[in-house]
C-alpha cells in the first residue's frame, strides 16, 4: 500500500512515517509539508537515521503522484487543499485533522461521493472502544445523572474542546436522543446559576506535553461513574490510521469513521 504523509515533520507526522516504515504491507511514497518548512528536501526518514528515498516536499502534486493513500493530521485549511488534489489523483484519504467547520465537513461529504475517505477526530482503537462504552452508558444513565467531559492536551494544541471530546459529546447526546448543539455547555464563569438538567458540560486543560486525556463523568446522587481514556503515546493514533488504510483498500467511495473501520457500526 503506497502512502503519503501530510505534516511529515510534525509530532504526529513523524509517528506516522515510523509506523509506515515499520509495517510490512505499507510503503512511504510521499512526505508533504508547508512551503516554509526548514526540512524541505531532506529525506523523510532522516529523523530515524533511515534513507527512504522520499524527500520532504511542499509540492502537493509531487507528494501524491504515486500515492494510493494520503494520511492527513494537519490543519483544516491544509486538509482542504489536500482534498482538492486527492479528488483529481484518486488518492484515498485518512483524515485525523480536528477543528473542521461545518462548511469544510460538507466538502468532505461531497468529495466522498467519488473518493473513499476515513474521517475521525481520533484514530486510536482504544478511544473508539471508549465511544462505544459511552453510548451504552448514556442510554442507561439518561436520567438522574449530570454529564461532564474533561479533556487535557499539550500546550501546543490550537483547538478546544478537542475533537475527541466533541465526538464523545455527540455520541452521548445521540444516545439520549438529543442534539449536542442544544445541550452543550462549553464555558462557565461568574454567577452561572444552577446546572441545567440534561446539559453536557465541557472542561478543557492545556499544559506540558500531555498527549491526550479524556474523562466522562456521570454524576448522580450518592454515586458517580467515570469512563476514561489516557494516551501516553501517539503510536496508538498511527496504528489506528494504518487500520483505516487497510479498510479503505476495499472501498471505492464513501465517508467513513473508525466505528466503520473497527466493525462497531453493525452493533449500534
Amino acid at each position: 500500500m503506497k502512502i503519503a504523509i501530510a505534516g511529515a515533520t510534525g509530532r504526529m507526522g513523524k509517528m506516522l512515517i515510523e509506523a509506515v516504515l515499520s509495517s510490512p504491507d505499507t510503503q512511504l511514497v510521499g512526505a508533504l509539508e508547508h512551503d516554509a518548512c526548514p526540512q524541505l528536501g531532506e529525506d523523510a526518514g532522516a529523523f530515524l537515521g533511515k534513507k527512504t528515498g522520499v524527500a520532504i516536499t511542499a509540492d502537493i502534486t509531487k507528494a501524491l503522484t504515486d500515492a494510493e493513500f494520503l494520511i492527513d493530521f494537519t490543519r483544516p485549511e491544509g486538509t482542504m487543499a489536500h482534498l482538492a488534489l486527492a479528488q483529481k489523483t484518486g488518492s484515498k484519504m485518512i483524515i485525523g485533522t480536528t477543528g473542521l467547520n461545518t462548511e469544510q465537513i460538507n466538502s468532505l461529504k461531497k468529495a466522498s461521493a467519488n473518493l473513499a475517505i476515513v474521517f475521525a477526530p481520533n484514530m486510536s482503537i482504544g478511544v473508539n472502544a471508549t465511544f462505544k462504552l459511552l453510548e451504552i452508558a448514556a442510554k442507561m444513565l439518561n436520567q438522574g445523572y449530570d454529564i461532564e467531559i474533561i479533556e487535557a492536551h499539550h500546550r501546543h494544541k490550537v483547538d478546544a474542546p478537542s475533537g475527541t471530546a466533541l465526538k464523545m459529546g455527540e455520541v452521548i447526546a445521540d444516545a439520549m436522543g438529543e442534539n449536542l448543539d442544544d445541550v452543550a455547555v462549553y464555558a462557565r464563569e461568574g454567577h452561572t446559576g444552577e446546572r441545567k438538567a440534561g446539559s453536557i458540560g465541557f472542561a478543557t486543560i492545556r499544559g506540558g506535553d500531555i498527549v491526550g486525556d479524556h474523562t466522562v463523568l456521570f454524576a448522580g446522587d450518592g454515586e458517580r461513574i467515570e469512563i476514561s481514556h489516557k494516551s501516553s503515546s501517539r503510536q496508538s493514533y498511527a496504528q489506528g490510521a494504518l487500520r483505516a488504510v487497510r479498510f479503505l483498500q476495499t472501498q471505492n467511495a464513501g465517508l467513513y469513521d473508525m466505528q466503520d473501520v473497527l466493525g462497531l457500526r453493525q452493533h449500534s
